[in-house]
């Protein structure tokens, strides 16, 4: 509708098109569906362009997110390894001197 294309809103929603198969479509489908016209098979394929090249930048962004997420619960469980290992070792050395005495 945003792209003054309300005609072909009753075939898209008789064939049950939602955003999923609306990603899928192409020239000779959106033909299938009724879409005679070249220029309105047109604006929709530059609008799906559009719309896949959007999605595409926002799962590369959450990909970017999710590996900074998991870079630094590494670096925070190797921070707690290391202070574990110092607590130990404080602790040993600790025993040996009493032992030692």
């Amino acid at each position: 509708m945003s792209l003054n294309l309300e005609q072909y809103v009753s075939e898209f929603s008789a064939q049950n098109i939602n955003g999923e198969h609306l990603l899928q479509l192409d020239g000779s489908k959106l033909k299938a569906l009724g879409i005679t016209s070249s220029q309105d098979r047109a604006i929709i394929k530059k609008k799906l362009k559009e719309m896949k090249a959007s999605l595409e930048k926002a799962r590369k962004a959450q990909e970017k997110m999710e590996k900074q997420r998991e870079k630094l619960r590494k670096k925070e469980q190797e921070q707690l390894q290391r202070k574990s290992k110092k607590t130990d070792k404080c602790a040993s050395d600790a025993t040996e001197g009493t032992n030692e005495q």
